[in-house]
């Protein structure tokens, strides 16, 4: 199995020690690629650092035409780029379908927004003083981004961090997660297919234990991180100084308001919970993991949502029967279990699921955990529900902010009231009303609060991340 290179300033390159990319689900080896060098590394960074001002003078038509043809040839490679992922993911192939063609919009996006990146006008003379004077305001980038990317969307989460940074301007070093690095590296072969200048992009696998360097270095000015808390937090305290966007993930909440109780509305919410509970086999930053139901349903409520997990299929992959699933690793699927175990021995009671096979874990749901366990107060990260009852909106609503995070929310009403009341209150990045947490839109803000990061993705929001504002004051003009 020949290794796949990796982009050194946007050429492609091959390192020192080999890495063999094997599928989740049995462990087959599905490709290879090899680690930079810290030669390597050092000519990406110094290339990013020296073509700065070329790429921040880039025109908007040649930053929107690179990501146009990202986007196009996306487009073009989508079912290749699909079993890619499923290949080195583990996520079913209906999802990995839906990943790259997210990734297909994020490209567009970023496109439209580098073409409308234009500035604001700001009069001055409100006030007598100021007579004759405009101001211009613009954002300039900040310099180049290191963009750290996580294993469960190794594509379009790589996207968001690539596309903003070229449609602002500014170079990016991209060090994809060492379990899936293959996509990264299929989406630099396509970036090396523009006209962007020489070092506008590196695509670099390493092992996370020599990532410090690139975090510390000072010619990386930016770093936007998606991962674990942890982490994240270790970074945002090693580099004080350097503006740093964290997207740490949480444990979504929903809640069945007073006025959800219609049969239809009941099954549908059900469907719902189930399929974005366990849609990433529970590994993602929005899956739904805490449920909260009015007490005077919550008795008619719980058996249509177990009904609903237990008909969702695991098994291979590749399979477009399947709905669930492995997770990442063995060792990732016997946490899960360990959690699941621990809040039963807790006085949990285990609804279906909880029977491990290999790397594989089944949809969980775990009704009446307290609130102690891991699996109410930690991120699961796995395919796991915790069922519970309140007594009204406003107990749910507290029961949803007590959570040391703050990602997305999902509020199933109908009344206008309860969803200002939901979105006034709730201390998350994101409400969504009348769906699960885990809906996102490419282009819209995203991310959250306290355990859940600082700053925002989604195209707009990552560019204005990337850049800061400088403003121009033209005197004596006749307004």
């Amino acid at each position: 199995m020949d290794p796949v290179a990796f982009y050194v300033a946007g050429r492609p390159e091959h390192g020192a020690d080999p890495v063999t990319v094997r599928h989740p689900y049995d462990g087959h080896a599905v490709g290879a690629t090899t680690n930079a060098t810290p030669e390597q590394v050092e000519r990406a960074i110094a290339a990013a650092h020296s073509v700065s001002a070329e790429a921040a003078a880039l025109p908007a038509h040649a930053r929107a035409a690179a990501l146009d043809h990202v986007s196009r040839r996306l487009a073009e490679r989508a079912d290749e780029i699909a079993q890619l992922i499923t290949a080195e993911n583990g996520k079913p192939l209906k999802w990995a379908r839906a990943e790259a063609a997210r990734a297909v919009s994020t490209f567009r996006w970023a496109a439209e927004e580098a073409r409308r990146f234009a500035g604001d006008l700001q009069r001055l003379d409100t006030d007598p003083a100021a007579t004759g004077r405009l101001a211009v305001v613009r954002r300039f980038p900040r310099g180049p981004v290191l963009g750290i990317s996580p294993f469960n969307f190794p594509l379009n989460l790589v996207a968001h961090k690539v596309a903003p940074a070229i449609a602002a301007g500014a170079p990016i070093v991209v060090k994809p997660a060492p379990a899936t690095p293959l996509s990264a590296l299929l989406l630099g072969e396509i970036l090396a297919e523009t006209d962007l200048p020489e070092g506008m992009f590196s695509v670099l696998p390493l092992p996370n234990d020599r990532a410090a360097g690139l975090v510390s270095d000072p010619r990386l000015p930016v770093v936007s991180f998606t991962g674990s808390g942890p982490v994240g937090a270790s970074i945002r305290r090693s580099v004080p100084g350097k503006h740093v966007t964290l997207e740490l993930g949480g444990n979504a909440a929903v809640l069945l308001c007073a006025d959800w109780t219609a049969d239809a509305d009941l099954t549908w919410a059900a469907s719902r919970i189930a399929t974005f509970s366990n849609y990433q086999a529970g590994q993602s930053c929005i899956a739904v993991q805490r449920v909260f139901v009015h007490e005077w349903i919550y008795d008619g409520f719980l058996p249509r949502l177990v009904a609903a997990v237990s008909a969702l299929q695991t098994g291979d992959p590749f399979s477009d029967a399947t709905d669930v699933g492995p997770l990442i690793t063995e060792a990732a699927a016997e946490r899960v279990e360990s959690w699941v175990d621990e809040a039963v021995a807790a006085g949990a009671t285990l609804e279906v699921g909880g029977l491990r096979a290999g790397a594989t874990y089944p949809p969980t749901v775990l009704s009446r955990a307290p609130k102690s366990a891991k699996v109410s107060q930690e991120e699961v990260f796995g395919p796991v529900l915790v069922v519970s009852p309140v007594t009204d909106d406003e107990a749910g609503f507290a029961a949803i902010n007590d959570s040391a995070f703050g990602l997305q929310a999902g509020v199933f009403t109908r009344n206008l009231q309860t969803a200002f009341a939901a979105h006034r209150t709730l201390q998350v990045g994101g409400v969504i009303v009348g769906d699960v947490p885990s809906y996102r839109a490419d282009q819209m803000p995203y991310g959250g609060v306290k355990g859940s990061g600082v700053g925002r993705e989604g195209l707009r929001s990552a560019i204005d991340d990337y850049t800061e504002p400088r403003v121009m004051v033209l005197t004596g003009l006749d307004l």
